[in-house]
């Protein structure tokens, strides 16, 4: 039951797809997709690319993803290491691949000397809730996120 990490590589991108949709279909959402292998490919492998990823193989076969970037504390004067999406195919969970690539991107953030590591989980996401916390994560639940996109993006956009 072995398996192993490695950084993702642009032939990856189908496999990386595969679990972003697998993901998006779990968290109810699969029609908010709206990327395709190559755009995957070109804004996570193509110079000057600032998201990275890496996977779990297991068998030969591409199991699991952590999609992650480098955000700035203002405060800490310190990057931080912000994960953007972390999935482990359902049947293979239960195998410690989800707290490997954690701990993966934990060994990245020190590395590179950042502050903080953070990500983002829905409320009703009660086994990854209940996973994180087992790794003594803390909610940050002071904090109410905001998002502008599509049409409202644009339209703040055009008053610059």
């Amino acid at each position: 039951m072995s398996f192993s990490l490695r950084e993702a590589r642009r032939e990856d991108a189908g496999d990386l797809l595969r679990l972003i949709r697998d993901l998006a279909r779990y968290e109810e959402a699969e029609e908010q997709v709206e990327t395709d292998e190559d755009q995957l490919a070109a804004t996570l492998f193509d110079e000057g690319a600032t998201a990275h990823a890496i996977v779990a193989e297991r068998e030969g076969r591409v199991v699991a993803l952590a999609i992650y970037f480098f955000n700035y504390s203002t405060w800490q004067g310190r990057n931080g290491l912000y994960l953007e999406d972390l999935f482990v195919e359902p049947q293979q969970r239960g195998l410690g691949i989800g707290k490997a690539l954690l701990a993966r991107l934990a060994a990245i953030a020190v590395e590179r000397d950042c502050g903080r590591f953070e990500w983002s989980v829905l409320d009703w996401n009660t086994p990854a809730i209940d996973f994180y916390e087992s790794l003594d994560a803390k909610p940050q639940s002071e904090w109410v996120r905001y998002r502008l996109q599509g049409k409202a993006l644009k339209a703040l956009a055009d008053t610059a």
